[in-house]
């Protein structure tokens, strides 16, 4: 397991994640609902979305490194134009359905659907993927990754309100986009001198 690899793959997805409609969405449920249950719905279904996205990453890196490299560098400028191209409005379309009951199997069964439904071949979902195959450490990639996407969860339900009247959302977009153009080079750099 590398520490480095968890790290850069935390600072990656956290950045990737904050604009997403996941955030907003346990924002949501998190003033509605009581906030343990919230996140353990949450976090649950974001380990199953890591492990399936660091499974798809393990099969890109089966083939030739070049072409692993050249496929992840193109994938980090296609998410870098997701996030730079998304309409600000986007989360507003999303609602949120509210469980019969607040016993914590329904709350938090409610959190987990939607965040599984909702992230199944997300930005954040792809861009792990693309992590697992650059860096060939599913552990650390899984680790970095789902951490992340907790973090950004907690924030949003505990905080989520606070953080967005400190920095705007666009701001928050232009830099995980950065980051991921950042990425896209150093992949493109890497598959053509080989």
């Amino acid at each position: 397991m590398s520490i480095t690899v968890a790290a850069i793959t935390f600072g990656i997805i956290f950045l990737a994640e904050l604009p997403d409609k996941t955030a907003l969405a346990s924002l949501v449920l998190g003033t509605r609902y009581r906030a343990s249950y919230v996140f353990t719905g949450i976090a649950a279904a974001f380990a199953v979305q890591v492990a399936l996205a660091i499974a798809a990453g393990s099969l890109l890196a089966l083939l030739p490194h070049r072409w692993v490299e050249a496929v992840v560098g193109l994938l980090f400028l296609g998410g870098a134009l997701m996030l730079l191209l998304q309409k600000d409005g986007d989360e507003d379309d999303e609602a949120v359905k509210e469980p019969s009951s607040t016993g914590f199997w329904r709350v938090a069964g409610t959190g987990f659907l939607m965040v599984l439904i909702a992230e199944f071949g997300d930005l954040t979902q792809i861009t792990t993927a693309n992590l697992a195959a650059k860096y060939s450490d599913p552990l650390s990639v899984f680790l970095g990754s789902w951490l992340a996407l907790c973090a950004v969860a907690g924030i949003a339900i505990v905080g989520g309100q606070k953080l967005m009247k400190h920095v705007p959302l666009h701001v928050i977009t232009k830099v995980a986009a950065g980051v991921m153009i950042v990425m896209a080079v150093v992949s493109l750099i890497g598959a053509i001198a080989g």
